[in-house]
């Protein structure tokens, strides 16, 4: 094939696309390698760790530039400042709303004071007053949280809409027949479940399937080199029906980034040794395993992510990584393409012994 001049706007916006772009599961939805998971943004007084919105702002005006086009957030991430602060930086950088992927989800209430947590709280918030029908699956709770999502995203359609957890309490027609609805409506335009046991994922599949109605196209769960649970029956499940995997947590909240004796170097982590004793990453066989990453990346001169990032980046469709400067989301950007060998692979798996299920339960 001859070569061919590429108009110049063209060949300058290649140029500047630095991730590549996977189909989600079997849909014609394509997201950027990584995703950019917005976890982290919000408000320092619902989260110590929060990357506030003066800083947050540049980070995904500096992801877009760079073709990370695809974000991660959730109502309840400092109680919607997360998503509030997404869809300022659409309009801040006069970003076309159509060269975005916006991700969010719906399941626990959002707390109408920074200390009010669902997820801590969930019993004396699902007996408020100022709660009830604002949290679960139910048709209603679903339509409040996407209508309340849309408001703070200032937008008017989720690209991609996430149940955050299975809803054990509302019946799968309900949660399913409601989300074919907001895909019909337009509000939203697919939709995906977050961490669950494979059984439930499997049945609300099935009852969308049987009446007619809009599949998940995706699966966030809880999937890295020191998490691999997932692989039991979740991974093989979504691979082999066409489910995207966008894993969330696949640097193991930067253990598998950076050498063992780093461990507490930044807030988050600070917070995790001092309340979390034996979590991911600080025990054994865990700790082998990073200093196993940290030896491969020596011998490559790799940086230690780019380890994770390369066996992870061959399993699942795009793996979910929040950022907190530029020089991180270029060190993520650049594992494009580094692949380990099967001997590097199994030298990296062989210690892996099972755990206990984390994420949902």
């Amino acid at each position: 094939m001859s070569s061919v001049t590429l108009p110049l706007s063209l060949k300058e916006s290649l140029d500047n696309t630095k991730v590549e772009y996977r189909r989600l599961g079997n849909s014609g939805l394509k997201i950027s390698v990584p995703v950019f998971g917005c976890m982290s943004f919000g408000d320092t007084k619902a989260q110590p760790w929060a990357i506030e919105e003066a800083e947050a702002l540049p980070l995904l005006k500096a992801a877009y530039d760079r073709g990370l086009n695809t974000w991660d957030t959730a109502n309840i991430y400092s109680q919607g400042a997360s998503e509030i602060i997404v869809g300022k930086a659409i309009k801040k950088y006069n970003i076309p709303r159509e060269k975005v992927i916006i991700a969010t989800k719906c399941f626990w209430a959002v707390g109408e004071a920074p200390d009010v947590r669902h997820f801590f709280y969930g019993e004396a918030v699902e007996r408020s007053k100022d709660y009830v029908n604002q949290c679960g699956l139910s048709r209603a709770a679903i339509f409040n949280a996407v209508n309340a999502s849309l408001k703070r995203l200032d937008t008017e359609y989720i690209d991609l809409l996430q149940i955050h957890r299975f809803d054990p309490h509302t019946p799968i027609e309900e949660t399913m027949k409601a989300l074919h609805d907001l895909v019909q409506s337009g509000k939203v335009r697919y939709i995906g479940a977050s961490s669950m046991w494979a059984v439930n994922f499997a049945r609300m599949q099935f009852v969308a399937e049987k009446n007619g109605w809009t599949k998940f196209i995706s699966m966030q769960n809880h999937y890295n080199l020191l998490y691999r649970e997932e692989e039991r029956e979740m991974n093989r499940f979504c691979n082999d029906t066409g489910v995207g995997l966008i894993p969330w947590a696949p640097l193991c909240r930067g253990h598998l980034a950076r050498p063992p004796s780093d461990f507490g170097s930044t807030e988050r982590s600070k917070i995790e040794k001092d309340t979390s004793p034996g979590s991911h990453g600080t025990v054994e066989p865990d700790l082998t395993i990073i200093k196993r990453v940290q030896e491969i990346a020596d011998k490559k001169g790799w940086k230690m992510s780019h380890v994770a990032l390369a066996w992870i980046n061959k399993r699942v469709a795009s793996p979910i990584i929040g950022f907190s400067s530029v020089a991180r989301i270029e060190e993520a950007i650049e594992a494009k393409g580094k692949v380990l060998t099967d001997e590097e692979e199994k030298y990296l798996e062989e210690l892996y012994q099972p755990k206990q299920i984390s994420g949902h339960s």
